[in-house]
């Protein structure tokens, strides 16, 4: 037989201790997305207030700097 048939019919348990470490993956990774999008929503935001500043503040030329006679 092959296996999808087999998985079909005798569907695997995890054990206690694979049980409780997919939990504790599930729960880490989770944790970790929800970081991330915290992290990518603070940039955004942070973007979005630095383009806006950009835009009302006047361009400034850049100074050239004198140069030092030997």
């Amino acid at each position: 037989m092959d296996d999808a048939a087999i998985n079909a019919v005798f569907q695997p348990r995890a054990s206690r201790q694979e049980a409780k470490a997919d939990t504790t993956t599930r729960i880490a990774r989770e944790i970790m997305d929800a970081e991330l999008a915290k992290r990518e929503a603070k940039t955004e935001r942070l973007r979005l207030a630095r383009l806006a500043q950009e835009a009302t503040e006047p361009v400034k030329a850049p100074s050239r700097k004198a140069k030092k006679s030997r």
